[in-house]
């Protein structure tokens, strides 16, 4: 049972983003940057870097979902992500992001706990600085995900293949809410279970500015956008 009332049709971060509009841009436009935008590391890595470090701090809707991306994202699927986010030194993975989630490892326990010894075993391995700082930039933005996540007690499913179906949205669309959509633009709109909203509240034209237009008026979300964008029932 959440802490606060959320939407009851709404999972995990889904249901957040919903309750307070004002800050889902911004979590979600972190997301979209940190996991999808210019790194070294591939898309693959850093959703298995943030699957890793949800599972480390037991947020399975998190975990789940990072892990069915990463899971469509790196060719191995999903027996790879399952051996990582049980133990990354068992894992079929080369040396170099073995190093990088033992940092991200640590990441999750506290920031202090990364050791020259790990950067140093990272850097041996063919990590430059970019990798590292990438790799512990996703590792603490996923530590508060995480806790925002579990911190409300948001609701969890634990069918596999509601997570599948989060995946596809996020792999084929992002994490980055739209500014502004055209009305009934659902079917193209980004969305997604772990980050997917819209920029405007639902029937947010009575607090519109008398100068907007009748074209200004045609490019607001119709009322049940924001709930529809999410994936509600």
């Amino acid at each position: 049972m959440p802490h606060i009332f959320l939407d009851p049709n709404l999972a995990g971060i889904r249901s957040l983003l919903d309750y307070r509009k004002e800050t889902a841009k911004a979590l979600m436009d972190l997301a979209e940057v940190l996991l999808r935008g210019d790194s070294p590391l591939t898309r693959g890595e850093r959703e298995l870097i943030a699957a890793y470090v949800s599972e480390q701090n037991d947020c399975e809707y998190c975990a789940a979902s990072h892990g069915a991306c990463a899971a469509m994202l790196l060719p191995e699927g999903t027996p790879l992500v399952d051996q990582v986010r049980k133990d990354p030194a068992q894992a079929a993975i080369d040396d170099k992001l073995r190093a990088l989630l033992a940092i991200a490892g640590s990441v999750a326990q506290g920031g202090w706990a990364v050791s020259e010894e790990q950067i140093a075993a990272a850097r041996a391995a063919g990590a430059e600085d970019r990798d590292i700082h990438d790799t512990v930039l996703v590792a603490a933005a996923f530590c508060m995900y995480n806790r925002y996540v579990d911190g409300l007690a948001t609701l969890t499913p634990h069918d596999p293949a509601a997570y599948a179906v989060v995946a596809e949205r996020l792999v084929n669309q992002g994490y980055a809410i739209p500014r502004q959509a055209p009305a009934g633009a659902v079917s193209g709109a980004v969305s997604g279970a772990g980050a997917a909203a819209a920029a405007a509240s639902e029937g947010d034209s009575a607090g519109s500015s008398a100068s907007d237009g009748p074209a200004s008026a045609e490019l607001k979300p119709k009322r049940g956008f924001f709930s529809r964008l999410l994936g509600s029932k």
